[in-house]
């Protein structure tokens, strides 16, 4: 057999491939990924937590969740269930082993699984510490899966368009110091009911009347406009969080203020008469997009 022998030329430029593609690979990893693993200070573990009133009844999914830790708090502090999701197999057993230790790995567990394939539907709460390039990536997933009211919180990270509902920033020595303070960011955001389209409105009892909404919706934030007897008025005061709702429709020289509930295609509940009057129901049923 006739042997090959490369020029040193040629030797160099496939060495020079080959370490280009082991750039490249590495450079990509972090879009893959979520980023690089670096482990959340347990003072922001616990703010996060206390953030999203973790309880009893919670079911805690946290994606990209590196050492568990986010996990294995709310099961061991909050009594709540939970599940990890992280690519890195050596970082998911040791969270699975760690669970053992702890007492806790009849509430929670963990999964060698990419986030974007990961099942959302049991969470009562989402938390995330992922890059600003992930978090826009899987902003459509997180807002489009989860029902309203679950609570999203994020570790200094957040979803761009998609507003948060609350946030605070607070020192923390154990982090790397950006422009020389260690601070964390923690942001909220309260999955918000789906409310955009047509609505009929119906006010019950003496003062009551029809209305037909039409509202368009951003997120947690909405406007529109109801028309009642051929005239038109604008919502006003609107307020979304989650399932509850809150509005007001001019009526004379008042307002009629709405406070209920949204549960799929219809809404409930009392609103505060312009007259002055005590309380009355009201309901909603949506007629479409």
């Amino acid at each position: 057999m006739k042997k090959v022998v490369q020029s040193a030329p040629l030797r160099l430029a496939v060495a020079i491939m080959m370490m280009a593609a082991v750039i490249a690979a590495r450079a990509a990893e972090p879009d893959r990924t979520g980023g690089p693993y670096v482990p959340t200070p347990q003072v922001v573990v616990d703010q996060m937590l206390h953030m999203a009133r973790v309880g009893p009844d919670d079911f805690v999914i946290d994606l990209g969740s590196g050492d568990g830790v986010i996990v294995l708090t709310a099961a061991k502090q909050f009594k709540a269930r939970g599940f990890g999701v992280e690519i890195d197999p050596e970082l998911v057993k040791q969270s699975n082993d760690r669970a053992k230790r702890l007492g806790v790995a009849d509430r929670t567990a963990f999964q060698v699984q990419d986030v974007f394939k990961a099942d959302l539907s049991r969470a009562t709460v989402l938390t995330l510490y992922l890059l600003p390039s992930m978090m826009t990536s899987l902003q459509p997933k997180v807002f489009g899966e989860l029902r309203p009211g679950v609570r999203v919180v994020s570790h200094d990270y957040h979803f761009g368009e998609w507003q948060p509902d609350d946030h605070m920033s607070f020192d923390v020595p154990e982090k790397e110091a950006v422009n020389g303070v260690p601070r964390a960011t923690i942001y909220l955001w309260i999955v918000p009911a789906r409310i955009a389209g047509r609505w009929r409105l119906d006010i019950e009892g003496p003062g009551g009347g029809a209305y037909e909404l039409d509202i368009r919706q951003n997120f947690q934030f909405f406007e529109g406009s109801a028309l009642a007897g051929g005239r038109n008025v604008k919502v006003e005061l609107p307020q979304l969080r989650g399932e509850t709702i809150r509005f007001a429709l001019a009526s004379g020289p008042g307002r009629h203020v709405f406070n209920g509930r949204v549960t799929g295609n219809s809404m409930q509940g009392t609103v505060d008469l312009a007259s002055g009057r005590s309380l009355a129901r009201w309901s909603a049923t949506r007629l479409g997009n």
